[in-house]
């Protein structure tokens, strides 16, 4: 018996409105592109490459979703890869990379969600009060550390 694994967690910032369509037995799915770095890929001018992934959602997740999955939204995606075939107008064979979502983590939105223009973030305040004590944080569960993990690195994506 042979076991297998598939499974991929991509962040990145949605390329289109999401897409709501129902397929013929009226299960909802909706449709995107997402834009993900590869900071290890640069231009000749040293900006970073841009891997494409085609997303999938389906389900009442894929109606929760539609009026939040935007143009320039950042978001967290777990799912399954597929690689889907195709033959571009010269007959020349093209991939693409789909995923099918099991969970969408919302991370962020474009600079339009603040009326248009970046908020000034507040000066950090200046603490001269010593320092706590380290915490010992060997017995912090993986349950709520995990979701802060997932919360955190969205700011680096």
């Amino acid at each position: 018996m042979s076991s297998s694994y598939n499974r991929i967690i991509l962040c990145g910032t949605v390329g289109r409105d999401a897409e709501l369509r129902a397929t013929p037995k009226g299960t909802q799915t909706l449709s995107t592109s997402i834009a993900v770095d590869d900071r290890r890929k640069k231009d000749d001018r040293g900006k970073a490459g841009t891997e494409w992934y085609r997303i999938t959602i389906w389900g009442r997740q894929a109606e929760t979703l539609a009026q939040y999955l935007t143009k320039g939204k950042t978001i967290l995606v777990d799912g399954r890869l597929s690689i889907q075939t195709w033959q571009d107008r010269n007959g020349k064979d093209r991939y693409t990379p789909e995923v099918d979502v099991d969970q969408v983590t919302l991370l962020g939105g474009p600079r339009e969600d603040r009326g248009g223009r970046e908020e000034p973030r507040a000066a950090a305040a200046y603490d001269d009060s010593p320092a706590a004590a380290p915490l010992d944080d060997s017995d912090i569960p993986f349950s709520v550390v995990l979701p802060l993990l997932a919360v955190l690195g969205g700011m680096f994506c």
